[in-house]
């Protein structure tokens, strides 16, 4: 059997599609002649910004799982005893003066990322991995792009290994990328450092058409080498989610709803449907800016709300599956045509219809309208929105959509071993 090493900082107990994405990989990977070795972080010295212990189950006995050490600078932000910052500080809303420096140390002092505390540790049990399992294809996975140098420094030391960048987000041309006030020699060096490993990985994989896009328009000659395989969904995680329906029909969206997630054309929606006499309840599950809940409370009209902190997957999949209709906020940015989140293939999986605020002409939406899952409207076309809303209202709560069966792990699985099997 081959071995493979999977280089990632993401990995239970931490949560998110990043730890989905792999961990699903893991999971699959042995049917196919391929062994997963994981190099990650020890929950110890990692930064998370969410922990879900519940995914642990999930870790094959069999799987090989080294863990190390790691510098965890964010230990400085958190001696004001603030949780983590998610999506690189994109969630905090904080624009005091203090903030607004955070962010500038952020940018100009951790280039990549302050994940790179775990770099040299990392790449010293790499070569020890390398050399003690005879491996000769390795992955590494980001955000944190700061484990993309990673392989980019096993590359030059072995340069007989296979190496594949997995890509999931924008590099340099992130949507929260200007919250952080980087100097131009900044900049450039992080720049260069996205170009480093474009040009030196032998294959690279993004999760989105417009994304690969992107990447190959920063560096001739490599559009290539670029495969696209996007997240998905285990069929598993769903067999015996509770589907029942509330009485009311259930709005909810799942995840992060920071400020860059415009909500008021959806709430505007939301506020016209209720004077008109629809019943709604609006469930959101996850972290939610105060400044977006300001927006949801001043809005809703008459409609019932939740704001439910974070749960694990099981209990976030339970409530995907309870809802009549699932929300899907794009950010808004000029690379939102290339934003496609992880959690849109889970709510594909949950059969439940799906309303996609964001870009018509983008990524997530075409999904959607080859999946025929859900309909997308601009974020301030309020009243396109309304009709959305109107015609699932009106089809019932129990309205029920098809698991678009390529989006299965097992699926993806396969386009990834005949990446791995091209150099083999």
């Amino acid at each position: 059997m081959h071995k493979v090493l999977i280089i990632t900082y993401y990995w239970p107990p931490g949560s998110g599609a990043g730890v989905q994405r792999w961990l699903k990989f893991a999971k699959y990977l042995p049917a196919s002649g391929w062994e997963p070795v994981i190099l990650t972080v020890n929950p110890e010295y990692a930064a998370y910004p969410a922990i879900d212990n519940s995914l642990l189950r999930e870790i094959s006995p069999d799987l090989k799982v080294h863990r190390t050490r790691a510098t965890d600078w964010f230990s400085l932000y958190k001696k004001d005893k603030t949780k983590i910052p998610s999506a690189g500080f994109a969630a905090n809303g904080n624009n005091t003066i203090t903030g607004k420096i955070i962010r500038f140390i952020r940018g100009n002092f951790f280039i990549p990322d302050p994940r790179k505390g775990w770099n040299k540790y990392a790449f010293r049990e790499a070569c020890r991995l390398v050399d003690k399992e005879d491996i000769k294809h390795i992955i590494t996975t980001s955000p944190p792009h700061s484990t993309q140098l990673i392989g980019l420094k096993l590359k030059k030391k072995f340069p007989r290994l296979t190496w594949i960048a997995d890509l999931r987000d924008p590099w340099t041309d992130i949507y929260y990328y200007d919250s952080f006030y980087h100097t131009t020699m900044a900049l450039r060096l992080d720049e260069k450092y996205e170009k480093d490993v474009l040009r030196g990985a032998d294959r690279i994989i993004t999760v989105g058409k417009s994304l690969k896009s992107s990447f190959s328009n920063k560096l001739k000659g490599i559009d290539n080498k670029i495969e696209v395989i996007t997240n998905g969904y285990d069929r598993e995680d769903f067999l015996h989610a509770d589907s029942s329906q509330s009485d009311v029909f259930t709005i909810s969206y799942i995840g992060t709803l920071s400020d860059a997630y415009p909500v008021t054309g959806f709430m505007e929606a939301v506020n016209n449907l209720v004077k008109k006499g629809y019943s709604l309840r609006l469930r959101f599950v996850g972290s939610v800016s105060l400044q977006q809940q300001d927006i949801i409370r001043s809005k809703r009209g008459n409609a019932p709300t939740e704001f439910i902190p974070y749960v694990n997957h099981d209990a976030a999949v339970r409530y995907m599956t309870g809802s009549s209709l699932l929300l899907l906020i794009i950010p808004d940015h000029r690379s939102n045509k290339s934003i496609i989140t992880g959690k849109l293939f889970e709510y594909l999986a949950s059969a439940r219809p799906i309303l996609c605020i964001g870009p018509t002409d983008g990524d997530a939406a075409d999904i959607l309208r080859r999946s025929g899952n859900g309909r997308s409207a601009e974020y301030d076309n309020s009243e396109g929105i309304c009709t959305i809303i109107e015609e699932f209202y009106k089809a019932g709560s129990g309205t029920e959509m098809i698991q678009p069966p390529e989006y299965t792990r097992e699926n993806l699985t396969g386009r990834l071993v005949s990446i791995l099997n091209y150099k083999s």
